[in-house]
């Protein structure tokens, strides 16, 4: 009898403190166009689950992520029955153009416009389109629904018809092509957990060379059109964490592509890349950041290599797709500082260093230490932000070559950098 007596009262107790902490109540408020759905499906955060501040905390992490949220921010009030969460949310502006603007002092001019929905129909998903004139006319169209069948999985979707002039390196000189790529893309997307996601996918592509001027070898064709099929691997580790503009933590991304051609002339390759990011906040108004790439692909003897030296993928300054390689190691590093904060408008300077290196077609990692295949370029900048709407950060850099055949220019974009 004493012993049921025990259970009795231990069962009691144990139910007491349960309902004691316990989520009773979960509120979520400042949203307007964000469905509530939408964000419930991301939160972990459940009415009847236990009080976790770690899983809350992860929560708050998760949304500032949101392309669709500015801020966010939560609180927790004891009440009777349990306790209160109450998740408070500023959303951004989200239907965004976008821009990319470069010169040399070659007085080489390009440039990329969009128009971009970051939180279509409410829901966090992303379309919209660019148009590109460099030289000649591209365009693209982009679908990304990342928690369209769960918080974890979604997909993605992307059309583009890119035409550039593209320089090609031959022994005897550098001959300019007429580049076409038109490609269809679909992706998986996979969230493992809080830090870690993967993005599976294939793209069909057709590839066309068309011989413009310059050198000619008789090994290297003047037109080619070649049908290829990529099979796509993105694994990606996020430890950042971001109050407005300000962002520190750690993140590395992985991008493993194979693709195989229906030409002998372009070979099937490997070609593999990670990035990794690291952020540091100094001080009040300072912001330390650094990108190092690191990528390998097929070490073909071929003047149409992967791996490109440009403006607006590595090297700010130093003009549009340079050189060529088939491995790639990049520096990029930065200090932001904070010169204006308003309660809506940042004003952000910056003076960065970007440097890189790479493996010439068919040669060996010593290449990496040739003078010849090494550039930096340090620089300054600006940064005009508004802190409502999504990515809406103005820069304009100017980086000025120190190397061997330097050039200088400016650099014009929206979004940081890295």
């Amino acid at each position: 009898m004493k012993n049921q007596l025990l259970v009795i009262l231990l069962f009691f107790c144990y139910t007491v403190v349960a309902q004691q902490h316990t989520i009773t109540e979960l509120t979520i408020e400042g949203h307007k166009k964000t469905k509530t759905a939408a964000l419930l499906k991301i939160i972990k955060i459940r009415e009847g689950a236990p009080l976790d501040s770690l899983v809350i905390r992860q929560d708050i992490s998760t949304l500032k992520r949101l392309p669709s949220i500015a801020h966010a921010d939560y609180t927790v009030k004891k009440i009777a029955e349990g306790y209160e969460v109450k998740y408070t949310i500023a959303e951004n502006f989200t239907i965004i153009p976008s821009a990319n603007v470069y010169t040399t002092n070659d007085d080489e001019f390009a440039f990329r416009v969009g128009l971009y929905e970051f939180n279509l129909l409410g829901q966090n998903i992303t379309f919209g389109g660019f148009y590109q004139d460099d030289i000649y006319s591209s365009y693209g169209v982009n679908l990304r629904a990342p928690f369209a069948f769960s918080r974890s999985l979604g997909f993605a979707l992307n059309f583009q018809n890119l035409t550039t002039q593209e320089p090609v390196f031959l022994t005897d000189g550098t001959a300019d092509y007429r580049y076409n790529n038109t490609s269809y893309e679909v992706l998986g997307l996979y969230q493992i957990d809080f830090r870690n996601r993967i993005e599976l996918g294939v793209n069909y592509f057709n590839e066309d060379y068309t011989y413009k001027s310059g050198a000619t070898a008789p090994d290297v064709p003047r037109e080619l059109n070649v049908d290829k099929i990529l099979y796509k691997l993105i694994y990606e580790y996020n430890n950042l964490d971001y109050h407005f503009q300000y962002v520190s933590g750690f993140k590395s991304l992985l991008n493993f592509q194979y693709v195989h051609s229906t030409d002998d002339v372009l070979t099937n390759f490997v070609i593999g890349w990670n990035d990794f990011l690291y952020y540091r906040r100094v001080g009040a108004k300072g912001n330390w950041a650094s990108r190092l790439r690191l990528g390998l692909a097929t070490n073909a003897a071929t003047p149409f290599a992967p791996f490109a030296v440009d403006n607006n993928l590595n090297i700010r300054g130093v003009g549009n797709i340079i050189d060529r390689g088939t491995g790639v190691l990049v520096l990029n590093t930065e200090y932001r500082h904070t010169l204006m904060d308003k309660k809506w408008f940042v004003l952000q300077g910056n003076a960065f260093i970007d440097s890189g290196s790479w493996r010439n077609p068919g040669g060996d990692f010593g290449d990496f230490g040739d003078s010849q295949n090494f550039r930096m370029y340090p620089g300054v900048g600006l940064r005009f932000m508004h802190k409502r709407i999504f990515n809406a950060v103005f820069r304009i850099d100017y980086g000025y070559g120190i190397t061997a055949d330097a050039t200088n220019g400016f650099v014009f974009g929206i979004g940081q950098y890295f």
